[in-house]
């Protein structure tokens, strides 16, 4: 039998993905955290290998995404204030790196900041 994993979310440090963790395992939803000791190790590799990756089984994707939404931060900007969609205006927004180029992926701290709205899924950069 096959077991099917989903990526609920990536986070730069493991003490953030921690915490959503022990959300959802409060809630009954088996988590698991990958690459959390590489990057515990050598924290330098997070940006290159995508961070450590909260993971859930496929069966349980449903309930621990409307978990994790219901307790996750929001891309903000320099004042707190929340990022705004301009495409649907929504106020649900994640950083987002395309990391195209094999440059970027050895060197993600120089590609520009982005965001990715997560109702419409419109990339936009921020405004200045």
């Amino acid at each position: 039998m096959k077991v099917e994993f989903h990526t609920i979310g990536s986070f730069e440090f493991p003490a953030d993905a921690l915490i959503i963790k022990g959300k959802l395992e409060a809630e009954g939803i088996p988590a698991f955290l990958r690459d959390e000791a590489t990057v515990n190790s050598d924290p330098s590799l997070s940006g290159a290998m995508g961070g450590v990756r909260l993971q859930v089984y496929a069966t349980d994707w449903d309930r621990a995404k409307q978990i994790y939404d219901e307790v996750r931060g929001y891309a903000t900007d320099k004042f707190g204030n929340p990022i705004v969609c301009p495409n649907c205006k929504a106020t649900r927004s994640e950083i987002y790196y395309a990391r195209k180029n094999f440059f970027y992926k050895l060197f993600p701290f120089f590609e520009s900041t982005k965001y990715r709205c997560l109702q419409c899924n419109f990339i936009t950069r921020p405004s200045k």
